[in-house]
């Protein structure tokens, strides 16, 4: 689940994070409205649940009232990355000598927490230079300590006061992001203000969709995510499908994360896009393969749809059964590219074959014929 950026801001400050003062605009008028109570210029920041809202156009500065309600109009009837802005963040606008970065993520090799920090922060942390970057690898058996964050402070430059400051503020993130189960806790920019105060300018705070059973708390964050969300994406969720939706025209079904995406880049190899990412997950049931092109076939965007399988615990024949069954139901004359490899694959293919439906044998073979039928079309 990723939170906004005002929902995360308001995690910093249980903290002890301090974040610049702020108040959230569905509107202009409550825009303008909030931003007489702080001095300008004020920040207008749109509220996505996407990086990259700067290069966007999501953030602006506005220095009067007017001009907090045209902009915050202007974001509020803008997509960015297609997500729809909802609301913004109408916050101080704070001086700053430093901009720098400071985050914990997981290391999915090493199996542990990483710190990460840099004396240079902002809209361009992706272009700096490995080497300004400094890693601190967590042991989860004797976490981040004090002096491990001391360390980082002092290899981005600080020292005295100013260095122990800014170690005791990342310890306080990496306790946040343990306490929270993040995927991510980020702060950029971290700025610096003349005064000597490090505040999180920006907060980036995903949490682990498998822990949410531990966090109650966030019920209500996850029920306003799904008026959010299309039909599509919201039947996906119910299905506990992992399902994206994407900007080609072929439909993709496949089981196995890894899977999913190997043929959504063989489908890229041979000229062909992707029009949505749906992952069955393992062990798929007849039933959830017609749940699966219940949520594929009826978008307009798919031309044609391929359903990429390699039965481990998911049996070929099921799978066979609930494509018959979304043929019969659904009636969509769309064509159809199967791939049945595994467990009661021959069972599957002749379920499939039968019903005059032909199934292919490589991966490579079904993501270029799913590519010529779409060129055929065109």
């Amino acid at each position: 689940m990723i939170l906004l950026e005002h929902e995360a801001k308001n995690i910093f400050k249980e903290y002890g994070i301090q974040v610049p003062s702020g108040e959230v605009a569905y509107n202009g008028r409550e825009a303008s409205e909030i931003s007489l109570r702080y001095e300008f210029p004020v920040m207008i920041k749109a509220q996505v649940t996407v990086g990259g809202r700067g290069k966007a156009g999501g953030i602006h500065s506005a220095y009067s009232s007017k001009e907090a309600e045209s902009i915050t109009n202007e974001l509020l009837n803008m997509k960015i990355k297609g997500k729809k802005v909802q609301c913004v963040l109408v916050e101080e606008k704070l001086p700053s000598i430093n901009e720098l970065y400071f985050g914990i993520t997981v290391d999915r090799d090493n199996r542990c927490y990483i710190a990460m920090g840099s004396s240079e922060g902002g809209v361009n942390i992706e272009e700096v230079p490995q080497e300004k970057i400094i890693k601190l690898w967590i042991d989860p058996l004797f976490e981040f300590r004090q002096y491990h964050a001391i360390k980082i402070a002092k290899g981005m430059g600080y020292t005295g006061d100013q260095m122990l400051k800014l170690a005791r503020l990342f310890v306080k993130l990496y306790q946040m992001a343990l306490d929270k189960d993040a995927e991510v806790a980020e702060i950029n920019p971290l700025i610096e203000t003349p005064q000597g105060e490090f505040i999180a300018a920006d907060a980036r705070l995903p949490i682990d969709d498998a822990a949410l059973y531990r966090h109650p708390k966030f019920n209500e964050i996850l029920k306003k995510r799904e008026t959010e969300l299309s039909p599509q994406e919201l039947h996906a969720k119910r299905c506990g499908f992992s399902y994206v939706k994407l900007d080609g025209n072929i439909g993709l079904i496949g089981n196995g994360a890894g899977l999913t995406m190997a043929t959504q880049d063989t489908i890229s190899y041979y000229g062909g896009k992707s029009a949505n990412f749906l992952d069955l997950g393992g062990g798929a049931t007849a039933d959830r393969m017609y749940d699966a092109l219940s949520i594929v076939l009826p978008d307009s965007q798919v031309k044609t749809v391929f359903v990429n399988i390699m039965g481990g615990i998911t049996r070929c024949d099921e799978i066979a059964k609930g494509i018959l069954k979304a043929r019969e139901q659904l009636r969509y004359e769309k064509p159809m590219v199967i791939r049945l490899v595994g467990t009661n694959e021959e069972e599957g293919r002749r379920i499939l074959t039968d019903a005059n439906i032909t199934v292919i044998d490589s991966m490579e073979e079904g993501a270029k014929m799913a590519v010529e039928i779409i060129k055929k079309k065109n």
